[in-house]
């Protein structure tokens, strides 16, 4: 009898403090890089993380709330601040680098996720403890994010006036409104993507955790580096905006090794069409976040505690009576 009422007690107990901490709220830090026609390795395109380029990673941070739903589930809420960045001069393919290309984009992204919990150990070691508390997850949702493509205008020219890659001018410039590549309308600011990833987080005297995810966003535009298709024409872009400005999509940059730029699947031009494409539009732009991430859960009132307890927390007087008679 004895053991069936210490079994109810902790059964009871493991119920009340679930309940107890529904939700958390923290804060991320960590690195973040994105995919698209800027920058990468010496191959042409590949997807996912084989063709991001390290040199071009920059940080991003974010605040969060999660509620946990039930055991393995849980939902949760961000507001995150990304940088992307990538150069042409930091890439090993001979293509990209004379095309020489560069951009940074600072992102505001509003968003939420379901989480799955995949694996949990609520007794971490083994000692009985219950301290820490693991869990793996893996978690997909929507994002909304606005996001403003930035870039850099080549200084240097040579003794026939060339515009070369050795240096940049300091000032970044909105690429949106100059329409680089033509476009008959700006590009959209405001945009959605799919985040998908993995996370984890230690959960310590029951109220602090400390975890690490990876997320990668899938996004539905190819102009988070202003970069899509073909080359703008350079005098309809200078007639509007200047011959300065116009370099972002001039092909006939030439690089400090004397290379014109062609498209960056092809190492040789196969005619004038190829020459003109600046970007693969055949794939959207990614971009992808790492970070360390920590949380405070709250501690709140358990339904088993209302429904025992809820008396104990009555203002005094407020007790009703039925009327005698």
């Amino acid at each position: 009898m004895n053991r069936i009422l210490l079994l109810a007690t902790l059964i009871l107990s493991v119920i009340s403090a679930d309940a107890q901490y529904k939700w958390d709220i923290g804060i991320k830090a960590g690195g973040s890089n994105y995919l698209g026609d800027i920058g990468g390795q010496e191959k042409t395109r590949r997807d996912f993380i084989w063709d991001m380029h390290l040199d071009d990673t920059r940080m991003n941070y974010s605040v969060f709330a999660r509620r946990k739903m039930n055991k393995r589930w849980a939902i949760a809420a961000n507001a995150d601040y990304i940088s992307i960045w990538g150069f042409d001069a930091n890439s090993s393919n001979n293509d990209r680098r004379a095309r020489n290309s560069n951009f940074r984009n600072r992102i505001v992204e509003l968003g939420g996720r379901a989480e799955l919990t995949v694996f949990y150990d609520n007794d971490v070691g083994g000692k009985g403890y219950y301290d820490p508390d693991y869990r793996f997850f893996v978690f997909a949702g929507l994002a909304g994010f606005y996001h403003n493509p930035q870039g850099q205008i080549f200084e240097s020219v040579d003794d026939d006036g060339n515009i070369l890659v050795a240096s940049y001018k300091s000032d970044w410039y909105d690429l949106r409104p100059f329409r680089t590549e033509n476009q008959e309308s700006e590009y959209e600011k405001i945009g959605l993507s799919v985040p998908v990833g993995v996370g984890m987080y230690f959960t310590f005297n029951k109220q602090f955790r400390l975890g690490w995810e990876v997320n990668w966003r899938t996004t539905f535009t190819d102009y988070l580096d202003d970069v899509s298709g073909q080359y703008g024409d350079i005098a309809e872009i200078e007639t509007r905006y200047g011959a300065a400005l116009a370099q972002q999509s001039n092909p006939n940059i030439i690089n400090e090794i004397g290379e014109v730029p062609g498209y960056i699947e092809n190492h040789q031009w196969t005619g004038e069409e190829s020459r003109n494409k600046r970007g693969d539009p055949t794939n959207n732009d990614s971009y992808l976040t790492m970070a360390v991430t920590g949380s405070y859960a709250i501690r709140g009132t358990s339904s088993f505690y209302k429904a025992k307890y809820s008396w104990l927390t009555q203002r005094r007087g407020s007790r009703r009576s039925r009327a005698k008679f």
